[in-house]
């Protein structure tokens, strides 16, 4: 999708924040930084109850008052495999109950997931796909441990 050049202005405040964090962000820039928050905005506007969260892999929509977007519908994935008859009311239960989240916040997940599923199956398959790397690293470590000296 390509951008299209728009003039905006910006309270003098707004532009400090807005410049410090392109400092401590290198690579980004005032453009790009702008659409980022904009758009999240308009998604938190559109999703109340979303929030966008940093972390070591970019940021990503979570639960005002919980987990990330992601997390919840890889759960729900994993109950749907594990009893493919369960949906509807007994699904959202199941999800409940594995996650501890209230039938409100599993809503406000979905409803998110309904509007964006690329972006939150991408995010539920680099986290599979870092578990996995993990998982041989780990093993790896393993061999090393019990390898005995000749």
């Amino acid at each position: 999708m390509g951008s299209t050049p728009r003039s905006i202005r910006f309270d003098e405040q707004v532009l400090a924040q807005l410049d410090r964090y392109v400092r401590e962000h290198p690579g980004s820039s005032i453009s790009s930084v702008a659409n980022m928050f904009i758009d999240e905005s308009l998604r938190a506007h559109e999703h109340p109850g979303i929030v966008f969260r940093p972390g070591p892999t970019g940021r990503r929509a979570g639960l005002a008052a919980g987990p990330d977007v992601w997390e919840v519908i890889a759960a729900l994935h994993a109950i749907k495999a594990e009893s493919p008859d369960l949906a509807g009311d007994e699904l959202t239960q199941a999800l409940a109950v594995s996650t501890g989240l209230h039938h409100r916040a599993i809503v406000i997940a979905l409803r998110y997931y309904a509007a964006y599923p690329e972006e939150v199956d991408e995010r539920i398959a680099a986290n599979q796909a870092v578990a996995e790397q993990e998982e041989r690293l780990w093993q790896a470590e393993q061999v090393i441990l019990r390898r005995r000296v000749a």
